[in-house]
């Protein structure tokens, strides 16, 4: 457990400088375009290209690619090295290819996820798309460098090269600021949006540079090989079926939800009210991931090859003690984070995005989307951990199903709060509908993966994460105490909501880590001792 912790924090040592400049890129971001139609049709363009990454490579990497190189590097004899060089020349490859055809076609795939925007709105999306879609190879190649690494048990590149690609866009958008681009969608010039979507591509490019170098340092040498019947594709095919499965019908999910917020949003500004379609619910959902990032994929990342050696040495008991101490590990940090989440989420954003063409309304509005994204913090976090346990055993089916499950309850529960609710409220629904859906799959996954291995320690893991919420409820109480106050003293405005986020949040985070030492929860004392230790040297 204490591997697992100290390569749990060096990991999330390099997410929380990602974590950190990403937002960072998103405020100048949001400065420079806004959160109307501009900043829908930049969002949409920039998310395509990870859709397809999805439905192609990144859902397959966790699920099947790490656990079979680990497998490779118990059994070849070359420690699973030609293995390694037949993964990256069918990636280069294959999504060099991809990405053309992706370019050709970016008309609709954008209008897959957004034809309810203006037609001017189509336009820049499918301008910046076009410039964005090359990322795929260089997003694809690094990814699977990323995969090679994790298996080798080397977590500091793949956390720390995004850093280098938020750095990159930084400055694209910061550029963008200094030439008084527009963020009216009317005003917008060809120029305006190839420096956005080459600017979104260069940093790509970036990090997968520093990921291939970090490969190289590490001892693989990258020669392309054609050897394709050794490249063991008929078992990554049987056991990527159900990984691929599982990410077209969460991809199916998002093309819903992104209709649902772009519809909500174009309808809102028919309205008069501006700036509540796509881009607040993906701001909030960003802002959502921060401390699921930081915290439960570093845990994830280390947990996932751990697990999946104990199962093919079919010590389950070892599989059992290392999934539940990750779970209270997560545990202790994440269930402070979302109830902070709840208090202080429109604090977070008026500081973030109160600026530029964003008004302190629409800031509050992504903060309210958060608040309730808040509530999904720890049955997402627990879920996304219990699907590791049937990827250690290579069983990709299970979690298909469960996707089929969830996107079927968030659909049925989006659209219906789409036509019975008004239009500048449908985004917070979805988000609400996100919270309810992985609510219920954190308990049916619970279930199906405790018969797995013959019992997760759930009431240990019930009682730890009992004592977490009886030490993180009052510390939400201290910090919604500020809040208040500083709503009956002055307005809201970005320099309030620093206050609010420092003594609000500095004040709580106090009363969480004594009342956790009060109440003996182990996993924040061992988090705390190591951080003191590494200080100290």
């Amino acid at each position: 457990m204490s591997r697992m912790l100290r390569a749990s924090a060096i990991m999330a040592a390099g997410t929380l400088v990602s974590r950190v400049t990403g937002f960072l890129r998103t405020a100048i971001l949001a400065s420079a375009i806004g959160t109307a139609i501009l900043g829908d049709a930049y969002n949409v363009a920039y998310t395509i290209p990870f859709v397809l990454l999805d439905l192609l490579i990144t859902g397959v990497l966790s699920s099947v690619v790490v656990p079979a190189i680990v497998r490779r590097q118990k059994i070849d004899a070359d420690g699973g090295a030609a293995y390694e060089q037949r993964l990256l020349t069918i990636a280069a490859l294959g999504l060099t290819a991809v990405a053309i055809i992706a370019v050709v076609l970016a008309r609709p795939l954008v209008l897959l996820y957004a034809d309810k925007l203006p037609p001017e709105g189509v336009t820049a999306a499918v301008t910046m798309a076009q410039f964005i879609l090359p990322q795929i190879a260089f997003f694809g190649v690094g990814a699977v460098a990323g995969a090679i690494l994790n298996a080798r048990d080397r977590f500091a590149a793949p956390m720390w090269a995004p850093v280098l690609n938020n750095l990159v866009v930084i400055g694209v958008a910061a550029a963008y600021l200094l030439s008084d681009g527009p963020s009216n969608i009317d005003q917008v010039t060809h120029a305006d949006l190839v420096l956005l979507g080459l600017g979104t591509t260069a940093g790509i490019v970036a990090q997968a540079f520093v990921l291939v170098v970090s490969l190289l340092r590490a001892g693989v040498r990258f020669r392309p090989r054609f050897d394709l019947r050794n490249a063991g594709l008929g078992e990554m095919a049987r056991l990527g079926a159900g990984a691929l499965a599982f990410t077209v019908i969460n991809q199916i999910g998002f093309v819903i939800t992104t209709n649902l917020a772009v519809g909500a949003g174009a309808a809102a500004a028919e309205e008069g009210v501006h700036g509540r379609g796509l881009t607040p619910y993906s701001y909030a959902f960003q802002l959502f991931q921060l401390p699921y990032g930081i915290i439960a994929v570093s845990v994830i990342t280390a947990l996932l090859p751990r697990l999946s050696r104990f199962v093919h040495d079919k010590d389950f008991a070892s599989a059992r003690e290392e999934f539940a101490g990750g779970v209270r590990t997560v545990s202790a940090l994440i269930v402070p984070a979302g109830l902070l989440l709840m208090v202080l989420g429109p604090s977070v954003t008026v500081l973030i995005f109160g600026r530029g063409a964003v008004t302190v309304e629409q800031a509050v509005y992504i903060g309210n989307v958060l608040q309730v994204f808040g509530l999904a913090l720890v049955p997402f976090s627990v879920f996304q951990l219990l699907l590791r346990v049937f990827y250690s055993f290579g069983d990709t089916r299970t979690p298909a199903v469960i996707a089929g499950a969830n996107v079927l309850v968030n659909a049925a529960i989006g659209l219906t709060l789409y036509f019975t609710i008004p239009p500048d409220l449908v985004v917070m629904g979805l988000a609400g509908s996100f919270t309810v859906t992985y609510v219920l799959a954190c308990v049916l996954t619970w279930v199906l993966a405790s018969r797995r291995v013959g019992g997760l320690g759930g009431r240990a893991v019930a009682s730890g994460l009992m004592r977490m919420y009886l030490a993180a409820i009052p510390a939400a109480l201290v910090a919604l105490a500020v809040l208040w106050a500083s709503v009956r003293i002055t307005e809201v405005t970005v320099l309030s909501s620093l206050v609010v986020l420092v003594v609000g949040g500095g004040l709580a985070l106090g009363v969480y880590l004594a009342l956790a030492h009060r109440l003996g929860i182990q996993e924040v004392r061992s988090i705390i001792g190591m951080v003191t230790r590494r200080v100290g040297r």
